[in-house]
């Protein structure tokens, strides 16, 4: 193979595998992104020089609306999401979790490594402290999530024999009325809610004062009446 690779020279290959197909130098591995039911068959790797070669089935099922649901999350800032790509990791699995494009976790064996590129965790990284791995199934939990936690996840595994992309779009828009502008938003309208009432209030009292007043007015001419006609009766008697 020496450091010379061509990629479907065919134009029926071309078609089918547009932009698809990625190939490692080193090892020989070909990856084949964004598949499709049309990619599934038989592969073959051929080795020239030892005239010999290595065989694999691909199946690609159709993915159903739930599957591609579960890929879509949604949350709020400061919830916590999982990415759980559905796999149990088996003993050779080497899995690699990228944000954008972006490395942020590793897991190889029993060791992992959580965000070593210094954007992901040194200092006031994008993800410091709230990445969490589940080393059986590659599971990713983003907690406290942020606005800026949003984009594409994949976790790529790769073994011996095969490489699995899994891919999720995770959404984490703000909590409404939060913030200190909502505070003092929800401060200006309770202040207001209690000048009506008080307004309220002292409107009735008004009311109330008003109306006794008047009650009490009319009781004293009331009295006053009275006394004078029976002072008339009394100044004569016949």
């Amino acid at each position: 193979m020496n450091d010379q690779i061509k990629i479907c020279t065919d134009e029926q290959c071309k078609e089918r595998f547009r932009d698809r197909l990625k190939l490692n130098h080193q090892t020989g591995s070909l990856t084949i992104t964004n598949t499709r039911n049309t990619h599934s068959g038989e592969y073959q790797l051929s080795f020239n020089s030892r005239n010999s070669g290595t065989n694999f089935n691909v199946t690609v099922n159709g993915v159903s609306a739930a599957e591609r649901d579960e890929k879509r999350k949604s949350v709020e800032e400061g919830e916590s999401v999982t990415l759980d790509p559905g796999v149990i990791k088996k003993t050779n699995d080497f899995m690699t979790w990228y944000f954008n494009d972006i490395l942020i976790t590793e897991i190889t064996g029993d060791q992992s490594k959580i965000c070593t590129d210094v954007q992901c965790n040194e200092g006031n990284g994008r993800f410091r402290d709230r990445l969490k791995l589940d080393h059986q199934t590659g599971s990713l939990i983003i907690t406290n999530t942020r606005n800026t936690d949003s984009g594409e996840y994949k976790l790529l595994i790769n073994n011996s024999r095969f490489s699995i992309i899994k891919s999720f779009s995770v959404s984490a828009t703000a909590v409404p009325d939060s913030g200190p502008s909502s505070a003092v938003r929800n401060d200006s309208r309770e202040g207001i809610r209690v000048k009506r009432v008080i307004c309220v209030a002292a409107a009735v009292i008004l009311f109330v004062a008003a109306a006794a007043a008047v009650i009490f007015y009319r009781h004293v001419n009331d009295v006053s009446s009275r006394i004078e006609a029976s002072k008339r009766v009394s100044s004569n008697p016949g």
